[in-house]
Parts: C-alpha cells; sequence; structure tokens
C-alpha cells in the first residue's frame, strides 16, 4: 500500500509517499498527537539543523504483532518504534530487536557518564529510555465545590467523593491500587497478591465502587469524559491530562499520589538496514537537551539526570519525576505480571461480567 507519511525535511513537515523513500532517510513509528508533536519539535527538527536527513512518520499503537510481522518478512518499514519499557523486553527476548550499544550514548551536559545519567530502569539490552510518564488518578474540579479529593484512597470513597470513575479496562494499576486503598502497604503488594486471598482482597475492593466504574480502552477517552461530565474522577496518563489543562484550560487536577511510573524507549528492529543511522539519532535524541526541551511541549519527564537541572520549576512540577510528585510513586513489576496476565485477565474478564 502506498501509505502517506509526515516526513521532516530541514525543520519543515510535509507529505512523502513511502515510494519515494530517498536512502537518506529515516521511518520512525510514533505514538501521534500532542506526544507525538513534542517529539518532533524537541527532537527531529533540531537533528535536521545538524543532519541531511528525511524523518518518515508511521503510526504505532502498542503491541508487538507489527514488529514481529514485519522482522519475520524480512520487509523491515520502521527503522525506529517509540515502544513501552515491558514490551521493549519482551521483544528483545523475541529476538525482534537489535542490542543498542550503550557506549554510543553521550555524556551529560554538565559532564556525567552516561550510565550515570539515566534514570534507574530507563536502560536496557534493545532500548534507550527517553521520557517517563505515568498513570495517576485526576478528577474535575468543579465536581467537588465542597473540598476536593487528595489521595488515592479518596478515589474509593465514593460517600465523601460521590460520582462515576474512570478505569481502563484491564486489571494492571487497578488491582495493585484496591490494595493499596484497601490498607497493603506499597512493597508487600505483588507479595500479597501473589495468594489466592490476595487477589480475592484485590476484587472485593474493586467491588466496593464497580457501580460506579466507567470502563476505558484508550487514553483518550479520560480527558474526554472528564470534560463532558459522564466521570468526575479516572485513572489517566499524567500527560493526556496535562494536555487538557493547558491547551484545553479544563478545571482538572492530577493527584500523583500512588501514580504509576513508566518509560518509553527507541528501539530498533531486527535487521533494518539503516541502523547506524538510527543509532546515530537515538544518540541526539537521548541527550541532554533534547530530554529536556520535550516537556516544553508534552508533560512526560526526562529520562535523564542532567535534563531534570534544565527544566524550568514551573514545568517541572507537572512531570511525573519531580520530586514531589515521585514521593509515592510505584513501579509496575512486570517480570510479575508476565507470569501471572494470563490467570489475571480471565479473572478480570469474568469479574467484569458478573
Amino acid at each position: 500500500m502506498n501509505k502517506i507519511m509526515l516526513v521532516v525535511v530541514g525543520g519543515l513537515f510535509g507529505a512523502l509517499s513511502v515510494n519515494a523513500v530517498a536512502d537518506d532517510s529515516l521511518t520512525l513509528a510514533l505514538w501521534g498527537g500532542a506526544y507525538a508533536n513534542a517529539q518532533k519539535e524537541s527532537m527531529l527538527k533540531p537533528y535536521t539543523k545538524e543532519h541531511d536527513v528525511k524523518f518518515l512518520i508511521d503510526d504505532y499503537s502498542g503491541g508487538l504483532a507489527e514488529i514481529r510481522a514485519q522482522v519475520e518478512s524480512g520487509s523491515q518499514r520502521w527503522d525506529i518504534v517509540d515502544m513501552m519499557g515491558d514490551e521493549v523486553m519482551r521483544a528483545c527476548d523475541e529476538g525482534l530487536l537489535e542490542t543498542i550499544d550503550k557506549s554510543i550514548l553521550q555524556a551529560g551536559d554538565d559532564g556525567t557518564a552516561a550510565l550515570d545519567d539515566f534514570l534507574p530502569h530507563t536502560l536496557s539490552d534493545c532500548g534507550i529510555g527517553t521520557v517517563t510518564w505515568s498513570t495517576v488518578v485526576a478528577y474535575n474540579k468543579q465536581a467537588f465545590p465542597n473540598g476536593e479529593p487528595s489521595s488515592l484512597a479518596d478515589f474509593f470513597d465514593t460517600e465523601r467523593f460521590p460520582g462515576k470513575r474512570g478505569l481502563f479496562n484491564k486489571p494492571q494499576n487497578n488491582l495493585e491500587w484496591a490494595l493499596i486503598a484497601d490498607g497493603v502497604p506499597a512493597d508487600q503488594v505483588y507479595d500479597v497478591l501473589s495468594t489466592e486471598e490476595g487477589m480475592a482482597r484485590a476484587f472485593k475492593k474493586l467491588d466496593t465502587i464497580k457501580s460506579d466504574i466507567v470502563w476505558m480502552t484508550t487514553g483518550a477517552q479520560a480527558p474526554q469524559l472528564l470534560a463532558s461530565g459522564e466521570i468526575v474522577f479516572t485513572s489517566a496518563y499524567n500527560g493526556r491530562i496535562q494536555d487538557a489543562i493547558d491547551v484545553e484550560e479544563q478545571p482538572f487536577k492530577i493527584i500523583w499520589d500512588r501514580q504509576f511510573v513508566e518509560v518509553n524507549m527507541f528501539a530498533i528492529p531486527r535487521g533494518v538496514k539503516n541502523k547506524e543511522r538510527a543509532e546515530e539519532f537515538i544518540r541526539f535524541a537521548s541527550s541532554t537537551t533534547p530530554l529536556a526541551n520535550l516537556p516544553n511541549w508534552f508533560a512526560n519527564g526526562p529520562t535523564r539526570k542532567s535534563s531534570l537541572k534544565q527544566i524550568e520549576p514551573e514545568i517541572s512540577s507537572t512531570l511525573p519525576t519531580n520530586t514531589q510528585n515521585m514521593a509515592t510513586a510505584l513501579n509496575l513489576d512486570h517480570n510479575w505480571w508476565a507470569d501471572h496476565a494470563d490467570e489475571l485477565n480471565e479473572r478480570f474478564n469474568v469479574w467484569l461480567n458478573n
């Protein structure tokens, strides 16, 4: 299919047919929307000022199916993919990605060695972390004129804070939050959830708000449902909520208590012809200044300590990696979910339908 994609030439965006792809091009698979625009402004446009390269942008919405199909057929269309950290791990284990030598990474602008500059869990064998983002709870301030919620526990308190709640239609995050709201210490959640009693306890806590839940399948739904008044409280991706606050002037507020922090990484599908050129771009895009500039357009945090130092306090306060926002932050245990996902996905779906 002769698909049309965005192209950057000398910092200007246009359209280019795949049939016209030049040898000096790089095809990036990005998530789209305001986040992809932030990547173009902070990474792609500055890079084209120093390098003669055309960037072709294709849409990507997660998962390994398309990457697997390209690699197995030998017809790699994507040179670089912006992937969630857990999916980089899975794809790397399957042999779908190139390994990336960390010696290509630049030292921080403050002189810090690259491996010391990157935040924990933001580098892997096949991926270079570029942004941190989080799943948070957020609410519409207009829904609570007599006192606003301030914690994860308030999300489960429908008596003090009545109204419909939005939750993503999956067990991840929801079961952990349910246990924490029920009094389980955060550092014991996965030990408890590993037992039958713990699983039952998590679902019992979710039962207390089940009749008030509006189930969501995409990140775009959370701000949309909050704005329409269909829900007053929701789980959400922090960047989506902050973008609604900044661009649409929505009366939303993020509660950072028990946010789940995640990382996105640039990865290179196995067998691409442009690996050296792809690594050269990743070296630039993952350096201090591009990562520090990205939050000027979208509220995802950088993966480097040296980048954090360059961000204005007003912007830093909206990021997951802000020190105050990180006070009770959680990390999803991807290894635990790899072992239990099938069982809990089935149990979650049964619970939904009862």
